[in-house]
């Protein structure tokens, strides 16, 4: 039998496979992997095809879209910014005062910071005879989505979407367990936060047993208290501490920053809105451009970044202060007036995918997998997802290691608790997209035991055998 007479065969057999246009749980043997009571949708089709491959009966149905979310808010971005928009921090002259306006960059750095009030040195001025001011007007509303868990607030993947924001609202620390029975905690002394710790030293056994677990509570002023259990170990645990009030971190900082450049401050470091426009630059610093930023945003699924630009969306769509209010519903004007795909029936509650309120449905998510890929030549995002098993938050996953599926697809990945989604696209034997899919799992709550630490997880399980089905129709798919 010759090999193109053995592809043909192949071809025909996955067609007759999946060729009807739904299919139920029942009909999807890989899908009996998953637990009891987990709520499903998929959808594998090729592009520039009107066939399905593959798809459930529920794809107008809403679900958790978590992190992939990061893809429409990185067509809206692309969209509406451009590939040259760069957050702005500028340093103005004002009377006797000083202002550093903030735009909300998720990038700016403490050296940043220091390297503006540095050139003002340089420029002659050693004094600051009135205040310095910290203009944080151009976002305003919650700095936390509606729908963010209270939980994890106080972990750097949820930190803050503030218009000053330095370090990525991120402080690294560490915790050591001790022979006495307690815990000591380490900060490095140039991040003005509080940390205590009551947490207690533990066997691994006694953990387990008493399920006894590390607990981080936060308080105003950017204190934070450990409590429970940490089983004993020889290295410190890395801890990163989600900044909780952006605005006092960054004056605390601003104050040591203007003793270490030699300038005196007859005023004081105020927070808010300056009251004229007016002054005169003196400097300013720029982050890196949006693409930059996207690739950052997708490929390590940057919260903040997300949740920044949506804010910057709807400041310069609605020309107002930028909030997950205006930012989302801009998201949603720009796509629709943009390409056609309507999100009118979406609940987005931020850009990022963090918020337990967000929901997507797998046709939606699909339309916007279809235009990004219509107009790669001048989006140019395809290139800067996650690859399978080589790239990103996919470098790792389990479920796309095996050689069969590892550099095969390009796709953004999302997850909550409950929750495990991907989206993105199979490409051929020669690397390019050939199909685009969609997996949304929800309500996948799996029986844990301790006892089996290696059995493969259900979702682990599962992914496996669908993304090795999307690599197969992917790389059978005739082109026309």
């Amino acid at each position: 039998m010759s090999l193109l007479h053995r592809r043909f065969i192949s071809l025909v057999y996955f067609v007759l496979l999946l060729s009807s246009s739904t299919f139920t749980a029942f009909a999807y043997s890989p899908l009996e992997t998953l637990p009891q009571g987990s709520r499903v949708g998929l959808l594998v089709k090729p592009l520039g095809s009107e066939y399905i491959f593959q798809q459930t009966d529920n794809l107008g149905l809403y679900f958790p879209p978590a992190s992939t979310l990061k893809l429409v808010t990185a067509l809206a971005a692309k969209l509406e910014l451009g590939d040259q928009y760069r957050f702005s921090t500028t340093l103005t002259h004002s009377g006797n005062d000083i202002i550093i306006r903030f735009s909300g960059d998720p990038t700016l750095t403490n050296q940043d910071l220091k390297n503006l009030l540095t050139t003002l040195k340089k420029q002659g001025l050693s004094r600051i005879s009135g205040d310095l001011w910290l203009d944080n007007s151009t976002f305003s509303g919650y700095d936390r989505a509606v729908g963010s868990p209270w939980d994890i607030l106080g972990v750097c993947y949820s930190t803050p979407s503030t218009a000053i924001t330095l370090d990525g609202n991120c402080v690294q620390a560490s915790i050591y367990t001790q022979d006495d029975g307690r815990t000591r905690v380490y900060v490095p002394d140039q991040y003005p936060i509080h940390v205590t710790t009551n947490a207690q030293t533990v066997s691994k056994l006694e953990q387990e047993s008493t399920r006894c677990d590390l607990e981080l509570t936060t308080s105003e002023q950017n204190n934070y208290q450990l409590n429970g259990c940490l089983a004993e170990r020889s290295k410190p645990l890395p801890l990163k501490f989600a900044v909780q009030d952006p605005n006092l971190y960054t004056t605390r900082m601003i104050y040591k920053q203007l003793k270490q450049v030699g300038i005196s401050l007859e005023g004081e470091v105020k927070v808010g809105s300056y009251h004229t426009e007016k002054g005169r630059v003196i400097a300013k610093h720029q982050s890196q451009p949006l693409e930059v930023l996207l690739e950052i945003m997708l490929k390590e699924s940057d919260n903040l970044i997300a949740d920044s630009l949506t804010k910057t969306l709807g400041r310069h769509f609605f020309i107002q202060p930028g909030s997950f209010n205006n930012g989302t519903e801009a998201i949603k004007q720009i796509i629709f007036s943009r390409t056609g795909v309507n999100l009118e029936h979406a609940q987005l509650a931020d850009g990022s995918g963090l918020s337990r309120n967000n929901r997507l449905s797998i046709d939606s998510m699909a339309n916007i997998l279809n235009y990004i890929w219509k107009n790669d030549h001048t989006l140019g995002l395809i290139a800067i997802m996650p690859k399978a098993g080589e790239s990103g938050t996919l470098r790792y996953r389990s479920s796309m290691l095996g050689q069969d599926v590892k550099g095969q697809l390009v796709a953004k990945s999302g997850s909550l608790y409950g929750s495990y989604n991907m989206a993105g696209f199979g490409l051929d034997k020669q690397g390019k997209p050939s199909t685009l899919f969609v997996q949304f799992v929800t309500d996948y709550y799996p029986n844990n035991k301790s006892s089996q630490p290696n059995v493969t997880a259900p979702i682990t399980q599962f992914e496996t055998l669908f993304f090795q089905d999307v690599v197969k129709f992917s790389q059978l798919n005739p082109k026309k």
